[in-house]
């Protein structure tokens, strides 16, 4: 049975070693450590977790069921000890800003505003992630963004500025889902997503039944999904394909609106988080002018 104590290190680099060597000489030198110092630190890790790590036959040496379990989760103990080091060791900055965005704002052009913000502060460290809004908006609340752009119903909340979106129902321009159809096939993204939601609400509205034929976590899958004749879905004016139909009030489909973009920031953000909101600002406003 594991103690309750961390995991030491050194006996976790020199479990890696045995076993990228295939055995305790070689492990030996390149932890710059006897062989008998190696055998020794593999007997405390086993006696620490309480099972045996290595089979021993020879020379060789070879993984247990419980050491390849382990293997994968000390490489990743040892992986974030050497990330820790390495920031530390740097010189201070700027620090770091954190950003959420929704994957149909992390596209080719954002993400050259994003790198052109960067280097502009050689101090600063960015860190993108791409989301659902609604595990963004999570992310925020729990301190783990600094900034983020979301999409939420609107006027839902406080932000430093929103934009209302302009949705669509689209389908395939070359294979359209058909009408009349028993029940309509839906591509989404899984469950949480506000468009997803808003869709449904319409669909069954309507009083007409629907399932859902094709989820992705991929704005690219969903895209591909609908131009492919999979179903039907809803995107905004920047997701819409050159292979994708709109389809409209005439079509049957009620227009999905009430919906924003918001670009929403913890309190008392740094000051290169507010710069950096000053950008994706200017960048909203065009791309808000565009669709207009």
């Amino acid at each position: 049975m594991i103690r309750n104590a961390a995991f030491d290190l050194d006996l976790l680099r020199s479990f890696v070693s045995v076993v990228d060597a295939g055995g305790f000489t070689r492990a030996g030198e390149r932890v710059h450590r006897t062989q008998s110092t190696v055998s020794q630190q593999i007997r405390r890790l086993e006696d620490y977790v309480g099972r045996p790590l290595l089979n021993r036959v020879g020379k060789r040496v070879t993984l247990t069921d419980d050491g390849e379990r382990l293997l994968s989760y000390a490489r990743r103990i040892l992986a974030l000890a050497e990330e820790a080091r390495d920031v530390l060791a740097r010189p201070c900055g700027e620090g770091a800003v954190r950003l959420g965005l929704p994957e149909d704002f992390a596209a080719y052009r954002l993400t050259r505003l994003l790198a052109s913000f960067v280097r502009s502060r050689p101090g600063l460290r960015l860190d993108v992630r791409t989301e659902q809004s609604v595990n963004l908006r999570r992310d925020l609340e729990r301190g783990e963004l600094d900034l983020a752009l979301v999409k939420r119903e609107a006027g839902s909340g406080e932000a430093i500025a929103v934009w209302p979106e302009r949705l669509h129902w689209v389908t395939s321009k070359a294979n359209p889902v058909v009408r009349d159809l028993p029940s309509l096939p839906l591509v989404f993204f899984p469950t949480g997503c506000l468009y997803r939601t808003r869709a449904i609400h319409a669909i069954e509205s309507m009083g007409r039944a629907w399932h859902m034929a094709y989820a992705s976590s991929s704005l690219a899958g969903i895209q591909a999904a609908v131009a492919a004749g999979l179903g039907l879905s809803v995107l905004p004016d920047i997701a819409v394909r050159p292979e994708h139909r709109l389809l409209t009030a005439r079509d049957g489909f009620p227009p999905i609106d009430r919906t924003e973009v918001a670009l929403i920031s913890q309190p008392g953000a740094s000051a290169a988080t507010l710069r950096l909101a000053e950008r994706l600002v200017a960048y909203c406003n065009t791309v808000q002018a565009r669709a207009a």
